[in-house]
This record gives structure tokens, sequence and C-alpha cells, in this order.
């Protein structure tokens, strides 16, 4: 089930963005197989069944530094469509694994690689995180209140958005360029390039003049009052993006605010003022009541909800935004087919739960797994 079934996508334990991109696949019907050291620690405090990037896909518990472990992945390459891996560049090379190799064994492999910086140039051996990706584009520059320190969005935009996201969408396009060439190749996925394309629209905004290096000031990041969020009377807040004149005036009709604010809602000069009005109003009333006299019309403005509260809201329940898997509410994949409807997610399980079984599938005799178990090549959970 799914646009991708039939696939399969060996992936190479990582922490960040390695494990979204590989449950985006998995999530649209790959069949992945998650490779981990055997004895492996859950990563962070997280505990493995409560890990929802691990969703979806067996798991085989292999020693790559192990001379057997090492020979039983290059054995288990030719079955496989794509491999992802998220190390430091150089780190798959010191293990024999390099793209060279495994192309070697296998012609057709899309081969991914997810890195902070690339595989190249002078920051790519350095350690980071989704911040400091997220720092070296100008995009986090951009992000907070005017005359305050930018502010860290989530891991979402680097780590998920230029970095997963990236990742999984290059090794689809690699893998539909095979079906005319016949051959893999790498794929050099990197956080702070699928970060920086996502800001192709500012570069366009700055270019026309539209855009000021000063954060907290343009009209999409804060610096416009009606583009921003305003705390109701109950201490909670509601999203308020009106940014067309149209939907503008829908919304000063809607909360009674004076035609003159109305007529000039791109004046700058008059900006002050509308941001302490447009906050006087909504300090009104609840957020649950702007809610439900404005959510739905035109005035583009909705309730800011907590994590908690999301799965409940009317449009998320009816599209079925949020699925329960053993009990633990989680986004349901997306996006959506007319005909290629993805199965429901299956529950993360242990590591090297899977063992025996994606080694006998690919050929191994039970002697030859026995031996691997045995010598600590492998481990089945």
């Amino acid at each position: 089930m799914g646009p991708l079934a039939g696939l399969r996508i060996l992936e190479i334990a990582s922490i960040g963005p390695g494990p979204m991109a590989a449950m985006l696949l998995a999530d649209m019907g790959a069949e992945v197989v998650r490779v981990e050291k055997p004895g492996a620690a859950d990563i962070f405090p997280l505990p493995r069944q409560l890990d929802i990037t691990a969703r979806s896909r067996r798991c085989l518990a292999l020693d790559l530094k192990h001379a057997s472990g090492h020979a039983a992945l290059l054995r288990l390459l030719p079955g496989f469509d794509g491999l992802i891996e998220g190390f430091r560049p150089g780190v798959m090379e010191r293990l024999g694994l390099s793209p060279e190799v495994c192309l070697n064994t296998n012609r057709r492999l899309v081969y991914g690689r997810m890195t902070g910086f690339g595989q190249s140039g002078p920051l790519a051996q350095a350690a980071g995180h989704d911040l400091n990706y997220l720092s070296l584009t100008g995009a986090l520059h951009a992000m907070g209140r005017a005359g305050a320190p930018p502010a860290p969005p989530l891991n979402l935009i680097a780590d998920y958005g230029g970095g997963a996201m990236f990742l999984a969408f290059g090794m689809v396009c690699a893998l539909l360029e095979r079906a005319t060439s016949g051959k893999g190749q790498v794929v050099d996925a990197a956080m702070t390039d699928g970060t920086a394309a996502l800001t192709a629209l500012f570069w366009s905004l700055r270019a026309a003049g539209l855009w000021s290096d000063a954060r907290g000031t343009n009209f999409l990041d804060g610096g416009a009052p009606f583009y921003d969020t305003y705390a109701t009377i109950d201490g909670r807040f509601v999203a308020v993006a009106p940014l067309e004149p149209k939907f503008f005036a829908e919304l000063a009709q809607r909360i009674g605010l004076e035609p003159h604010f109305a007529r000039s809602q791109y004046d700058r000069t008059r900006w002050p003022a509308l941001r302490a009005r447009l906050t006087g109003i909504f300090a009104d009333k609840t957020r649950d009541e702007w809610r439900a006299l404005l959510e739905g019309t035109d005035a583009c403005v909705t309730g800011v909800l907590t994590f908690a509260e999301a799965p409940l809201h009317p449009q998320n329940a009816a599209r079925a935004v949020y699925t329960t898997l053993n009990g633990q509410t989680q986004p349901a994949p997306a996006p959506r087919f007319g005909r290629s409807v993805p199965d429901t997610p299956r529950a993360p399980v242990a590591a090297g739960a899977d063992t025996r079984a994606v080694l006998a599938e690919a050929g191994f005799a039970e002697a030859e797994i026995a031996a691997l178990l045995r010598g600590g090549a492998a481990a089945q959970a």
C-alpha cells in the first residue's frame, strides 16, 4: 500500500533528519529496514516505543565494524533500492561502506547522505545541530522580535524542513531518474542547502526592496500588526494573518476596527497605532470566543493551539490529521493520495527485532545467521 510500495530502503541508524526522512518514505509505503548496532542505547531520554520517527519499519542489528557484520550488509545491498546514512563525512568510508563500495555492489542503489553542512567545505567535519545550520542561511537572523535576539523555531526548519524532507525528496528524484538510466547515484543532502532553498521567497523580496535585514520589521516576521499573534483575556493567543486588503477589511468589519485603519493597512506610519488597537480589541475576549466569532471566515484568524489541543480541533479531526497507535497520539502520514493510500503506521520495534527474518529473506542460511549472532556481528532482540 502507498505510492512507494515495492521500494526497499536500508536506513543506517542516526539521529534527527535521517530517521525523519526514513519515516516519510516508510509512511508512503516503502519497506524500510533500520540497521542498528547491537546493544545500541535509545537516543536521548526518549524510549524506543515512543519514538514516532522510528515507526513503520523493521530493525536489523548488525555491527558494521565487525568484519562479518560488514560483509553481511554488503550481501544485503543487492536486495535494496536505496540506503540512507546520517554520519559526518568520511565515517561510512572508514566503515568500508563508501558510495563507491556500495554502488559497486549494487549499481542501481540510490545512496542518500544526510549532513548538516554537506560533504564538502570548511565546516564539513564540524559538529552542529539544527540551530547552527539554520544560523548560516540568514533564516535564523530573521526570526524574532525587533530588538530581541533571534528566536529558535524548534528544530522544524533545518533538521526536518531543510534536512529530512530534502533528503526524502532527493531519494525519490534519484529513484525516478534510475527508471530511465538504470543507474543509482549519491544524494548529498545538507541541512544548510535545504534551508537556504526554503528561503527563496525572502531573496526575492530583498531583491525587490521589500525585505529588511532588521529583524521583526517586515510583514511576515511579526513586524506588521496584521500578521502576528495577540493575547486574549484568558492568557491564550490568536493568530491574525489577513495579509490581503480584502481579508483585512473583513477582519476590520467583524471586530469593529475603525475604517481609517482598514483603509491604511500597509501605511507603516500607522502600524504602531494599529498594533495598539488590535492588542486592546483581542484582549477583550477569550481565545475561544474569538475562535467562535472568526474561525472559518475570511478574516484569517485562528486560535493558537497547544499540542494537546491540536488533534481535537474540528478541522484536524475531520481530516484525521492525527492518528492513535498503541494509545499514542501522533501525526498521520502526509500527503494524501487518491488511489495509493498508505497503510496505517506501525509501532516502532526494538533494535534487532527483525534480524533473523531480514537475513533469512536475503538468503542467509540458518547456520550463517547463527554464526553471526554467536560471534556478535548481529543480534536478535
